[in-house]
């Protein structure tokens, strides 16, 4: 597909365009939220003696436990193997544990989540909230959050600071490039539990939509995360850099010209619409400015349109409406 190259510098202008918001009231909603520090339980075994260890720690987190040593330690299902596998991990992460308690000392992070589950609740009564959130150390090339039986289970190896010697490593750095590491820090840890829950709520397979379909229901996730933490700063819930995030404001128009221009809105080819789709450093078709995934940029500022043709819309309703009807109805024209 040949496509019509609009030269667009993102970020040369910056200027933040967000008006102010209507906040509610969800301090009387009651949310009860266990923190529970497995990360210490774990690093507190006795490394003579792991089995029993390990039994008191079941008693203790009867259905994490498994979930940890299985889908996050990734530990061979054999007890010889699992006894094996938490000795070396215990041992090798020792230094990772201390400089995490020393970061983490007392979890306050925890304040943030609690909110959200409370906009959760107001938005969504319906929705059981998890009632526990569980640290974890796991592998520094695995998973930062995970939604469990449990609750919501955060991994600290992946919230030390965008600077933490740990991530410019060789290997650290091939498995997480410098954009996505710069986002190791602990304000991102509300939003990415609360996209946990946005998932748990709205399961979407984008397999085969046009890029429009997969840009609006990217846009409608990242609308509702807007409501459910409305004191968080965008840049950290889209992922982009306040400067990116400015740029593509400061060009909305001429990035929606791209899309339209190039004929690239109903196109499906997963191999043609990734960058617009994905994460990524950068949209190189749109400068070396404009962040990767932009297209969830253009879906939020669709959704945003529609809400304000549509303002009696509840957010269930917003989530329960077609991608393809939002678009058509919004008449999304940025000047």
């Amino acid at each position: 597909m040949k496509k019509f190259m609009v030269a667009v510098s993102l970020g040369l202008l910056l200027f933040s365009c967000k008006p102010g918001k209507k906040i509610p009231d969800v301090s009387g909603i009651k949310v009860d939220v266990e923190v529970q520090r497995f990360d210490k339980a774990l690093f507190a075994i006795d490394t003579a003696n792991v089995e029993a260890s390990l039994n008191k720690l079941q008693e203790q987190y009867p259905s994490f436990l498994n979930d940890y040593l299985y889908n996050i330690l990734m530990a061979p299902p054999f007890p010889d193997s699992v006894i094996q596998k938490v000795k070396l991990f215990t041992r090798d992460y020792g230094s990772l544990y201390k400089a995490v308690q020393q970061k983490f000392p007392d979890f306050n992070e925890a304040g943030e989540v609690k909110r959200g589950l409370q906009f959760v609740k107001h938005y969504f009564p319906s929705y059981k909230v998890p009632a526990k959130i569980i640290t974890f150390i796991g592998p520094l090339e695995g998973y930062g959050n995970v939604l469990t039986a449990d609750g919501l289970a955060v991994g600290l190896q992946l919230y030390m600071g965008k600077d933490f010697p740990v991530y410019q490593t060789d290997f650290i750095s091939n498995v997480y490039p410098a954009y996505r590491s710069r986002r190791f820090e602990p304000q991102y840890i509300a939003a990415n539990c609360m996209r946990n829950i946005i998932d748990d709520m709205f399961a979407y397979n984008p397999a085969g939509k046009p890029l429009v379909e997969q840009m609006i229901e990217s846009g409608k996730r990242l609308y509702l995360l807007d409501q459910l933490l409305p004191e968080s700063a965008d840049s950290v819930k889209t992922g982009y850099t306040q400067q990116q995030l400015d740029g593509c404001y400061a060009h909305e128009a001429a990035i929606w010209n791209f899309f339209l221009k190039n004929n690239l809105l109903y196109e499906s080819d997963p191999f043609l619409i990734r960058d617009y789709i994905n994460d990524g450093p950068k949209t190189t078709e749109l400068g070396e400015g404009a962040p990767g995934n932009i297209g969830q940029f253009v879906g939020w500022q669709v959704v945003k349109k529609w809400m304000e043709k549509n303002d009696k819309k509840t957010l269930p309703e917003l989530m329960q409406t077609p991608a393809r009807q939002i678009f058509n109805e919004a008449k999304y024209k940025p000047k």
